[in-house]
């Protein structure tokens, strides 16, 4: 048996590496998608105050931090035993909506749409954001411009554009000022019209990717997502909806905090990604999807006139669950659209400039679970702590680890639909990473694994061939 190796995997955030196994007869066999790094924030929180751990979590990511200031303090919240204001929680929402634009910005733009407008199998060199710029410079000022629309929302809001340290336990901690309310409208229609521009440019073109479609991670399987009890997209609150790709419903907007009875967690020797799956049908079975593909199927509509009559051509042409993880690329492109419109609506509420945007409280309840919609599907945080309010465990369930049984299902359905023999063309292997890419995975903020993660060192000979395995396992 060989083996086919790509390392790292490019244009994702994190370490990872692809294997894929061939067989004597050059078949491929089986597909791995491994998460080489290893960050362990659950540990890192243990002894921390409480009052902390928003600003602390934000650590995770640089590109999607303020969800986790969200799901944090939604934690924190409900161990303080506060309802937060009105107010405070529209300005978490929009700070939400923001960093959901900027996120997906930066995926569709830079990191997806140089396959997209250059070619699959176009030259590696040129196959960047400076390619785009070269080919379609109107493209790529708009990708630039819709992701400064998210980041300078966070820094207006919370006094700079990564780790910002505004959304706090109770609340928020600052009310929105009028001239940053006034500043923040003014840049909507010009975003608005961004997002609608690579909509139009993205539905007159998909044609050309129709075969990378077919064998994009395309398979049934549940979607989950976050929705209001009016059936509209909810990112910030909302139940637990999961949907199967033949309609059935699983979970209708349950409360999401007692996950633990939902989900499992599985962990595998070759990657340091947990595998979270469903539990009334068990692992590997109980795959599911989150993320912007998840969230359109999951609800009755969105929620804004322009995103909605987007959602309703999507269905019209792809049908109602659409199951090829291809399609999370115009989801993508319709969220950022709806997030664009929901800032400006809840920022034109006439109570948006109130002062009582935070509650205050001690430790009422020693445990804590926040859930909250990250660009890249439901985030989980799970806390516990002493009387004094010190976290002597912490749990994280994270929007790349949903997908990762699909994302793994996804590279060994493209990798047999393309890889026939040892000899493969850079363009195949490009297309390995690009079913990736369709999730935008966050790989810095995903590997938090707990319980018994085996590390393995292979010692190998000359020949190539394993003489010995060192092994441990850990906690």
């Amino acid at each position: 048996m060989s083996e086919i190796v790509i390392e790292p995997v490019t244009r994702i955030e994190g370490h990872a590496k692809i294997t894929v196994f061939l067989d004597e007869a050059g078949q491929v066999r089986d597909a791995h998608f491994h998460v080489t790094q290893v960050r362990g924030f659950e540990r890192i929180a243990q002894g921390r105050p409480l009052h902390e751990m928003p600003s602390l979590m934000a650590r995770i990511c640089g590109i999607c931090p303020v969800s986790h200031l969200i799901a944090s303090a939604k934690a924190c919240d409900e161990i303080l035993g506060v309802a937060v204001p009105p107010v405070g929680l529209k300005l978490r929402r929009v700070m939400n909506l923001a960093q959901i634009v900027q996120s997906h910005s930066l995926s569709y733009f830079h990191l997806t749409s140089p396959d997209l407008l250059l070619g699959f199998d176009s030259d590696p060199a040129n196959r960047n954001i400076l390619g785009v710029a070269a080919k379609a410079p109107e493209m790529a000022r708009d990708g630039i411009a819709l992701r400064r629309f998210g980041q300078e929302i966070i820094e207006k809001l919370g006094g700079k554009r990564v780790h910002p340290a505004w959304v706090v336990p109770g609340g928020v901690s600052a009310p929105l000022q009028a001239e940053q309310r006034d500043a923040i409208l003014g840049t909507v229609p010009e975003a608005h019209a961004r997002a609608a521009r690579a909509l139009e440019w993205y539905k007159e073109n998909m044609a050309s990717w129709e075969d990378e479609a077919a064998v994009f991670a395309n398979f049934p399987s549940m979607f989950m997502g976050l929705v209001h009890e009016s059936g509209n997209a909810a990112y910030s609150d909302g139940g637990l909806t999961m949907v199967g790709s033949d309609g059935k419903v699983h979970l209708d907007k349950v409360d999401p905090r007692p996950y633990w009875e939902y989900f499992g967690e599985a962990v595998e020797p070759w990657t340091y990604l947990k595998f979270p799956y469903f539990k009334p049908i068990g692992y590997p079975d109980g795959m599911y999807r989150v993320g912007p593909l998840a969230r359109v199927n999951v609800v009755d509509q969105l929620g804004t006139p322009a995103a909605d009559a987007e959602l309703a051509e999507f269905r019209w042409r792809l049908g109602r669950y659409p199951s090829s993880s291809f399609h999370y690329h115009w989801a993508r492109l319709i969220e950022i659209l709806h997030c664009v419109d929901m800032v400006g609506e809840i920022l034109s509420e006439p109570d948006i400039l109130s002062e009582e945007v935070r509650a205050r409280a001690a430790i009422n309840r020693r445990e804590g679970v926040g859930v909250s919609e990250a660009p890249r599907g439901t985030l989980f945080h799970h806390y516990r702590v002493d009387k004094d309010g010190v976290v002597e465990w912490a749990n994280l369930i994270i929007a790349t680890g949903h997908n990762n049984l699909a994302m793994n299902q996804g590279v060994l359905q493209v990798a047999r639909h393309y890889i026939k023999g040892e000899h493969v063309e850079e363009g195949m292997l490009n297309r390995l990473e690009a079913v990736i890419r369709a999730y935008d995975p966050c790989l810095s903020c995903s590997t938090h694994a707990v319980g018994q993660m085996p590390l393995q060192v292979e010692i190998v000979s000359t020949e190539g061939q394993v003489v010995r395995r060192i092994g441990r396992t850990g906690d």
